[in-house]
């Protein structure tokens, strides 16, 4: 998403707001909505987290007040000051932070890239992720989202992530990097894990743990399942459709959304990611579900009534 198109979706947003939009107005903001996918994914972003903002443009409409400026043109041009401050920044922030803007490589919502490191090792970025890379000094740092790392040789790389950092020699692992840690899982050799507090464990092969600001968690069995999105691939064995939906969400741009009483529904099988709406019909014709789409980015499943 372009800082252009993020302004200007917060600018038609600003307008709807300000409660001075013609019939024209509308038809325009349709128009520019229909004209590129990035706009419309762009919007329903804006649409649906508008909400945590909803406060802040009174508060600056209400300081206004003792200067009235009558009319339309005056209306709008308070309205776009209030998206010159707010919805811009925001509606770039969501589609990565501004953090991973400045990465050195990083994907868009539903974009995996894999690039062969020199030593015959290979990095992948899942979905919405972004990475720093110091090749000389063979350190990977996690700004967000998920890797996987296989390092064949001796020659350790280190990975830091917000919570703490791991070397990976002759091992390949998966990182996801969270809001409140890190899931860290070795699917062969051992990686070593070094915490905020500079405590170091071996973790094996097989083996997940999660990466938090206070140490490493307990040990858990390594789900085989999990890393399926490196050949584009997002597998359920008996799992709640709830949960499948929420890691489904990942890779999809715009809103998903689905009726609660659909969450304790069971979904099993092996699905491509290089196609959701696929995913979502086959969902729907299994479990008999409907798909109500507003737009390709604004998609709600229902049990048929």
């Amino acid at each position: 998403m372009s800082r252009d198109v993020a302004r200007a979706a917060a600018q038609w947003l600003a307008l709807l707001e300000s409660g001075a939009a013609t019939e024209r107005d509308h038809a325009a903001l349709q128009h520019w909505r229909d004209s590129h996918p990035q706009h419309e994914q762009t919007w329903q972003k804006a649409q649906t987290l508008r909400q945590r903002f909803s406060d802040l443009p009174q508060a600056l409409a209400m300081a206004s007040l003792d200067r009235p400026q009558p009319g339309r043109r005056a209306v709008l041009k308070r309205a776009l000051g209030i998206a010159a401050l707010v919805p811009t920044a925001w509606l770039v922030s969501r589609q990565l932070p501004i953090e991973a803007w400045r990465a050195d490589l990083h994907t868009a919502t539903g974009e995996r890239r894999r690039m062969t490191l020199a030593d015959g090792g290979s990095l992948q970025l899942n979905t919405a992720t972004a990475v720093d890379m110091d090749l000389a000094q063979r350190r990977i740092t996690l700004v967000d989202g998920e890797l996987a790392l296989n390092v064949p040789g001796p020659a350790a790389m280190t990975v830091q992530t917000r919570y703490g950092e791991l070397r990976v020699s002759q091992a390949e692992v998966c990182v996801r990097q969270m809001a409140k840690g890190c899931l860290v899982s070795v699917l062969q050799g051992s990686v070593q894990v070094r915490d905020l507090n500079g405590q170091m464990v071996t973790l094996p092969g097989g083996r997940q743990a999660s990466l938090q600001a206070d140490g490493l968690g307990a040990w858990a069995p390594f789900d085989v399942l999990q890393p399926g999105w490196r050949d584009g691939v997002l597998t359920a064995q008996n799992q709640a459709l709830g949960d499948f939906l929420r890691e489904l969400e990942r890779y999809r741009p715009g809103v998903l959304r689905w009726d609660p009483s659909l969450e304790t529904l069971r979904v099993t099988g092996s699905f491509r990611l290089d196609d959701t709406d696929r995913i979502l019909n086959l969902l729907a014709q299994t479990l008999g579900l409907e798909v109500q789409a507003r737009t390709r980015y604004w998609v709600t499943l229902r049990k048929i009534a």
